[in-house]
């Protein structure tokens, strides 16, 4: 069974999105609406070393690793300094986000790619769209603080979001029952977290 450096029960999973992106954008959706003959595929593996630790954070941070399809860059390009946080709370207490971050090099020039699911505590808005659709921004530099130079929208197909659940794993895990705490702990957090943003409210 997958082990990492930590003796905590953890878990990874994979998650394809995918769609239009431009240069010389800065919106995503005319990011998305210039790019759609050029569509930018993420395939990201995010790791959660220590869900225990996961849960109770407010952040909700995990890892993110990428490696990544678009034809302005390139195949099959690996990422460094990934960041994913699920459900990570803002200022504005009606809005959490997920967020997935990584950095990248092309020709020498680093990149970041910041991108956001923007969930909103309100039962009327679609639940599926907005924890599907990244809204993704690329900077120059090794973080979002530098210039934006292109935009665009990511999304998690149906199909997609079937392979994802396949790959769900735990990590540190010696035993079956182990691996469904792990996936039924990850599960249970993801569902509370919609259950009190959409109906609760």
């Amino acid at each position: 069974m997958p082990t990492t450096s930590s003796n905590k029960l953890g878990i990874m999973f994979s998650e394809v999105m995918s769609g239009g992106f431009a240069l010389n954008q800065t919106d995503p959706a005319a990011g998305a609406a210039a790019g759609k003959s050029q569509p930018l595929t993420m395939h990201g593996s995010i790791t959660i070393d220590d869900l225990d630790a996961f849960i109770a954070d407010p952040a909700h941070l995990g890892r993110l690793d990428v490696r990544m399809d678009w034809a302005p860059f390139g195949t099959d390009i690996s990422s460094f300094g990934g960041v994913f946080n699920l459900f990570s709370p803002t200022d504005d207490p009606r809005l959490k986000l997920m967020v997935y971050e990584w950095g990248m090099t092309h020709q020498n020039q680093s990149y970041y790619f910041a991108g956001q699911k923007n969930v909103k505590t309100d039962p009327l808005y679609d639940v599926w769209k907005e924890t599907t659709t990244l809204y993704t921004t690329l900077h120059e530099g090794v973080d979002k603080t530098g210039k934006i130079v292109g935009a665009g929208i990511l999304e998690l197909t149906p199909g997609q979001l079937l392979k994802m659940i396949g790959t769900f794993t735990a990590l540190n895990s010696s035993s079956i029952a182990d691996d469904l705490r792990a996936t039924t702990e990850f599960g249970k957090f993801f569902l509370g977290e919609l259950w009190h943003i959409y109906i609760k409210k």
